[in-house]
């Protein structure tokens, strides 16, 4: 299952692993990737010219771009010089497919110049600032609120030097990932409507981009019904899907539940859609026969990547033809396993294409497309090292807090490996932050023999843009006590995920039965989803303090990463608690019921006559980090039980007391979105440069 958190760049993530004591010896981003190159552009219908672009700050820049749909990003002002230089310019993948960096940086002697085509683009942009927004109606006002709340963030990779072979592979990937996120498109059934989307509506092409769909996701638009990238008669009115009888989703409000009781168990398989049958009757049908051509092109795809790397990669190359495979038949458990075995010491990329998480289907029941690929990181050695020997009596805590009719039972998962992503797609592309930890598969032998792979992403959140919003984003809810723990450094953050996703593989997890039914049955998908991610979490917290411990790390890191993990709930708390047509937010579920249990145990306390750490915020939070390690244990022992007995009633106390009804008002929840939300979120764009 996933973990997302708020994020930055790739090349800050090494300094932080000297830190660590590790060497990073995988390929390396590099600072000036996907920006321009002498050696890499030429546009041969016109001549360039670099006169000073110096009309827009950098901010301003990279905020107007979206509006006018232009995939460009101005990745950093190295110079200081305040104007956009050739060499500062980035083109990322996704939103125009035929948008080059030669469309708009040329060679021009020894350095690359601006192209005529970019020098109209830059006016363009001007002018935007200029008259932009006079004659927008509500709706169109409305995209463009949606739009500043997310800040264009950038993920570059360089791949230009690796081998002929290598660079192969990868455009495979590629153009596999662009398949995936129109099938991901089919799948949550929007694929029409993109075509509805204004012609002279730049911004909501964008929008429409980024959500991978027409509403609106940020917190302060979310709910506003002007907002969308389409016309108001043209809207969804509710949540749409393509794994389900449109006509029963729409017109039922308890088809889900409905469908958890059915006899035909076969309705709930994760890699199939529910279709109308011969009278009417509710049937499965595998993806495979739902979008055969489809998934036809993707396995062409991946077959002839590994192709590609011929000798080279031999485990990453059977995960690649068993995978091309499993999308012909949705037979996914042979590619598991090839998957499975892969990790830091055979092979120097990650990937995971597939379908896999279930969080953003209405049902919470059907596996998701997606694409994750990227580069291993080696400072993954290192947690693996200290926390391999360890597993066992891990499982063994998690046991003892959850009592019968748990059992502790033999583990066997892997430790996270680092991985530098390089793109997103599918479900894994989200509008708004990104998943930095993951345990996989969900389902299936892997899954339930505890043999998956669980991974932490290391190259999110650490740009300095991001990296200064979350000081700043600390300081207005966080009492001075609370800062003065506060670390900017990754270390925190990276303990956190490695230990949440090991936790996936210990105690109650999905595919336990309690009274002989597993989560989805016992809880229902969405409820099940909450409480799987709240145990993992709360384990993270949990271990941390156990780690302490046994002295593998020092209370100083621990207070660190109790304020790093308060903070990180805090940023889920933000984006509200229910999604369209009452969905629970898993994450941000979880982190109520968290903050809630910590504040009633006293660890956490808001003072409300007390001014925040930046000096301007009436209100803050106090942590009392003495006594965080009680009420920590106090939470696990409590979700423990919940899923070891598999007890639905007492899960749902949870619910009701920290996190509350659709509509329902939380007080310092709303304190903590008007903070959270001055800054814009990070909204992860990708470029992979392969000449």
């Amino acid at each position: 299952m996933i973990k997302s958190r708020l994020s930055l760049s790739l090349v800050a993530f090494v300094p932080m692993l000297a830190a660590l004591g590790c060497e990073n010896k995988s390929a390396q981003p590099d600072p000036k990737v996907a920006t321009s190159d002498p050696s890499s552009a030429s546009n041969p219908a016109t001549k360039a010219t670099s006169p000073k672009l110096d009309k827009l700050s950098r901010a301003e820049f990279n905020r107007l771009a979206p509006e006018l749909a232009l995939p460009l990003f101005w990745a950093e002002d190295a110079n200081k010089d305040g104007a956009l230089d050739p060499s500062e310019l980035a083109v990322y993948w996704g939103l125009d497919h035929s948008a080059t960096l030669a469309t708009y940086v040329a060679k021009e002697g020894v350095a690359p110049a601006f192209t005529p085509k970019m020098l109209e683009t830059y006016e363009r942009l001007v002018k935007q600032k200029e008259e932009g927004g006079k004659n927008d109606d509500a709706r169109r006002a409305a995209v463009k609120k949606e739009l500043v709340q997310g800040r264009v963030t950038l993920v570059a990779t360089d791949l230009s030097k690796v081998d002929p072979a290598e660079r192969r592979f990868v455009a495979g990937i590629i153009k596999a990932s662009e398949l995936i996120e129109d099938l991901y498109a089919k799948q949550q059934a929007v694929t029409a409507l993109a075509a509805k989307v204004p012609a002279d509506d730049l911004a909501s092409k964008t929008l429409f981009f980024r959500g991978q769909g027409p509403k609106c996701e940020a917190p302060l638009t979310q709910n506003d019904p002007a907002c969308g990238a389409l016309l108001p008669a043209d809207m969804p009115k509710t949540k749409l899907s393509g794994l389900y009888p449109a006509d029963l989703l729409a017109s039922n409000p308890k088809f889900c539940d409905e469908l958890q009781k059915k006899k035909d168990k076969a309705l709930l398989d994760p890699f199939t859609a529910v279709v109308k049958g011969e009278k009417g009757a509710l049937a499965a049908k595998p993806f495979h026969e739902v979008w055969p051509a489809e998934v036809q092109a993707i396995a062409k795809e991946l077959e002839g990547a590994a192709q590609a790397l011929g000798g080279r990669e031999p485990a990453l190359k059977e995960y690649l033809l068993a995978a091309a495979k499993a999308f012909g038949d949705d037979n996914w458990w042979p590619a598991d396993e090839a998957w499975a075995k892969m990790d830091a010491k055979n092979s120097k990329y990650y990937l995971r294409i597939a379908p896999d998480e279930v969080y953003d289907e209405p049902c919470s029941t059907k596996a998701l497309y997606h694409v994750s690929f990227g580069l291993i990181n080696q400072g993954s050695l290192k947690w693996q090292q200290k926390l391999d020997p360890l597993k066992t009596e891990m499982e063994n805590a998690l046991a003892a807090l959850a009592g019968k009719p748990y059992t502790a039972r033999a583990v066997s998962f892997k430790l996270p490996d680092f991985v530098d992503i390089a793109l997103n797609a599918g479900d894994s592309r989200k509008a708004f932050g990104a998943t930095i930890g993951q345990s996989l598969p969900n389902f299936g032998p892997v899954a339930n023999e505890g043999r998956g792979r669980t991974v932490a992403m290391t190259n999110f959140y650490t740009d300095p843009d991001s990296i200064a919003t979350a000081k700043e984003q600390g300081e207005s809810l966080f009492c001075k006590d609370a800062m003065a723990k506060w670390s900017s450094e990754q270390e925190p953050q990276i303990m956190s995920t490695v230990l949440h996703e090991a936790a996936h593989n210990l105690g109650p997890a999905h595919q336990y039965k309690a009274n002989g039914k597993i989560d989805r049955e016992a809880f229902g998908g969405p409820l099940a989803s909450t409480l799987e991610e709240l145990k993992a979490q709360t384990a993270a917290l949990y271990f941390t303090e156990w780690l302490t411990e046994k002295k593998e790390i020092t209370r100083e890191q621990a207070d660190r990463a109790h304020v790093r993990d308060v903070f990180w709930a805090f940023g889920h708390i933000s984006r509200g608690m229910y999604g369209e047509n009452n969905h629970p937010k898993n994450y941000s579920q979880l982190a109520a019921i968290q903050l809630g249990w910590l504040v009633k145990d006293g660890s956490v306390s808001w003072k409300a006559d007390e001014m925040a750490a930046n000096g301007k915020d009436k209100g803050c939070f106090s942590l009392d980090l003495a006594k965080m390690p009680a009420a920590i244990k106090s939470l696990m022992t409590e979700v423990a039980q919940i899923k070891g007995q598999g007890n639905k009633a007492r899960a749902e106390v949870l619910i009701k007391a920290y996190v509350g009804a659709p509509g329902e008002k939380k007080p310092l929840h709303d304190v903590i979105t008007e903070r959270f939300t001055r800054a814009p979120k990070a909204s992860f764009v990708y470029s992979v440069k392969l000449d």
